[in-house]
């Protein structure tokens, strides 16, 4: 197949176009991922702020069955793994699972650690540093967003309990949303992608076939063929009608082989008055 020129035009051809389309999948499909676990992760921000709204009055007058009751509902909605709620020390005060109330966390654990890992914890995170990516008891994949809680004047005045004023983080709310819809998009978004390249490289592969068969492939067997009947001898043929630089060498040879058929008879059929000894 390499040794014709058929195949020396059309395998390098398939092997562009298919390395082109596959690189460009690979970019699409990063940047769409990009954006839409981007939009996840503002989502669950915007969830955790509401949260934290709904929550705040009851955290006011510290009355914790409202906090409760609170977190249930949320943890109610379709998506919402967990919600909880700790204090500066790291003890779980409020859980969608009450299992996980009183418990301590470590510092060092996933989530934890963005902000512990030095000897001063960071106080202040952007939107996509709140964000963890994991996967739960249960196996199913979940984002997470750590937002701290931040002391203002009506929590360091509150009567119920007191926060000095350079206390500036109260605790963190951890809510984790589940990512099967998001996955589940993610899926469908590459499968469509898979298909339309496919398509896309099916059509132009024989696009491409098709315009080098009409203006190079049909051409080249025309100027073969021309060039293999007058090999076999006799008078020379015309050449057909060719395309740009193969008319060219139609017409050169088709000039060579008459200027042969004319030199040949002079050999064969030599002048009478041509010396012989000469």
């Amino acid at each position: 197949m390499f040794e014709r020129i058929a195949g020396r035009a059309l395998v390098p051809v398939g092997i562009v176009v298919t390395g082109f389309l596959v690189v460009c999948f690979v970019l699409l499909y990063a940047a769409i991922k990009n954006v839409v676990l981007r939009d996840s992760v503002e989502h669950a921000n915007n969830l955790a702020g509401i949260v934290l709204k709904s929550t705040r009055h009851a955290m006011l007058k510290s009355d914790r069955e409202l906090n409760r009751a609170i977190i249930r509902n949320i943890s109610e909605q379709k998506g919402v793994q967990h919600v909880r709620i700790f204090n500066k020390k790291g003890t779980v005060v409020v859980s969608s699972h009450p299992e996980e109330v009183n418990r301590q966390l470590d510092k060092k654990a996933e989530g934890c650690v963005i902000c512990h890992e030095k000897a001063q914890p960071i106080t202040t995170l952007g939107s996509m540093q709140k964000a963890r990516s994991f996967k739960n008891n249960l196996g199913a994949d979940v984002i997470a967003i750590t937002a701290p809680i931040y002391n203002d004047p009506e929590c360091a005045n509150a009567a119920c309990h007191f926060h000095p004023v350079d206390q500036k983080v109260l605790g963190t709310l951890d809510i984790g949303l589940s990512q099967e819809a998001t996955l589940a998009s993610l899926a469908s978004i590459r499968l469509q992608m898979i298909i339309f390249s496919i398509l896309t490289l099916v059509l132009t592969m024989a696009g491409v076939i098709a315009l080098l068969k009409m203006i190079v492939l049909v051409p080249m067997r025309k100027l073969q063929d021309f060039a293999e009947r007058n090999e076999e001898g006799g008078t020379a043929l015309h050449p057909p009608k060719l395309p740009y630089e193969l008319d060219r060498i139609a017409q050169s040879f088709y000039c060579i082989r008459k200027r042969l058929d004319n030199v040949e008879p002079n050999r064969v059929n030599p002048s009478p008055n041509a010396d012989p000894n000469r």
